[in-house]
């Protein structure tokens, strides 16, 4: 687009007036975007349009389309170009920092050379190729002191609710390409907000990696854990006994995934109904007669099933001892699936991470976006309901889920 005259607020005025079918408002916050961009420029580059001045840094360059969206419609911007540089709108809503991180992490991948195929492409598409190794690095130290930050911030207040969870990702390591378990922990605090609160990656999800995880949330101020949810993993258990005390809710969507693996296609709708029907109990002496039904109903046809299901009681039904009001939130990490499916659509992209700093940057820059998002939204739970909770007396012993705890009722 070639620059021409700049329409007046005169012109603007004699323009709405001659069109009978004029959006006045559409077309006058136009003009004012139009205004504020030719004033930005002229400040940047030192000179107004078609201005001669030995103060000039650089020169226009035309302008390029870029469509906008406000409250009176979708309006199309002309934003002038540079020579030398670029230029950006100031009320225009900058590159998300999670889109920010993921770019940052294909161009990493890029110019270190451990790049694939579909990386190569994305770059492509980006425009990215001309990146020198020191522009990367500035952008990927910037990201990555954000996400320290986010990481090693201090917690404060109680967190009654406790969700851990684990993603295996591909990064690249001197001889070859390992999985690594990329760990993230989310709490409800005291106010009823969620918050992420943790983020690590290590080598493989043993015992001795997850006590140090949560020895390191207990160190920055965590406390008043009184339910940790998580899928089933014996070192994670372990480590949540000896370093939180708490008791534990293993996840029922994934108990009832794997119960299926163990019957054929044809019970499995009969096995899904039955445990399904289990968590719907309005408290927990009818969800343990249900359970005590089921395993007899299960004994017959599904042996293992029924088994593993009179085992796994205690951690299935601890939720129990809690509100109601909180029963469906506290049963499973489904509440957490959103989060995990946006970070794996990302991770999807790069395939490979070139190195540990990369996925946390990734995984970081998306959950403190996420984490903003909670903190000035709708409580996900009522701080009276919370009360109640972190009042009731906490048995130590509750850790190992052996013991019954009485069911809390909001008043």
């Amino acid at each position: 687009m070639a620059e021409g005259p700049r329409m007046t607020a005169a012109q603007l005025a004699d323009k709405l007036l001659q069109d009978e079918h004029a959006d006045v408002l559409r077309e006058s916050v136009a003009w004012m975007a139009s205004q504020l961009m030719e004033a930005e420029v002229a400040g940047r580059i030192g000179a107004e349009l078609g201005e001669r001045t030995p103060d000039r840094t650089t020169h226009r360059n035309g302008y390029r389309p870029r469509a906008w969206d406000t409250r009176v419609g979708e309006l199309e911007l002309a934003i002038p170009k540079l020579r030398q540089g670029s230029y950006f709108p100031s009320f225009l809503e900058p590159r998300r920092r999670a889109e920010q991180a993921l770019v940052a992490v294909v161009q990493e991948a890029y110019v270190n050379g451990v790049s694939t195929r579909k990386v190569d492409r994305l770059v492509a598409q980006l425009g990215l190729q001309g990146m020198s190794k020191d522009q990367v690095s500035r952008l990927c130290r910037g990201l990555d002191a954000q996400v320290r930050v986010f990481r090693e911030r201090p917690l404060e207040g109680a967190y009654p609710y406790l969700w851990l969870d684990a993603k295996v990702e591909r990064v690249r390591e001197p001889g070859g390409v390992r999985h690594k378990a990329l760990v993230i922990a989310y709490g409800v605090h005291e106010s009823g907000r969620r918050e992420v609160i943790g983020l690590d990656v290590g080598e493989a999800e043993t015992e001795s990696f997850w006590r140090a995880f949560l020895r390191s949330l207990r160190s920055r101020g965590l406390d008043g854990v009184r339910l940790c949810i998580s899928d089933a993993h014996q070192g994670l258990k372990a480590a949540i006994a000896q370093v939180l005390g708490c008791p534990w809710q293993r996840c029922t969507v994934h108990f009832l995934r794997d119960m299926l693996g163990h019957v054929t296609r044809a019970q499995q709708p009969l096995v899904s109904g039955a445990i399904r029907g289990i968590f719907t109990a309005t408290d927990g002496r009818q969800a343990q007669a249900r359970l005590g039904q089921v395993v007899d109903q299960l004994r017959p046809h599904a042996p293992k099933v029924a088994q593993l299901l009179e085992d796994a009681e205690p951690e299935l039904l601890a939720f129990y001892a809690f509100p109601a009001e909180h029963h469906s939130k506290l049963r499973s990490t489904n509440p957490l699936e959103r989060v995990n499916r946006e970070i794996g659509r990302r991770s999807d992209v790069v395939g490979i991470f070139p190195n540990d700093a990369a996925l946390l940057r990734l995984a970081g820059m998306l959950l403190l976006e996420q984490n903003d998002e909670w903190l000035v939204g709708r409580r996900y739970l009522s701080e009276s309901s919370l009360a109640l909770v972190l009042t009731a007396p906490h048995d130590p012993a509750a850790a190992t889920n052996d013991q019954e705890v009485p069911q809390l009722t909001a008043p």
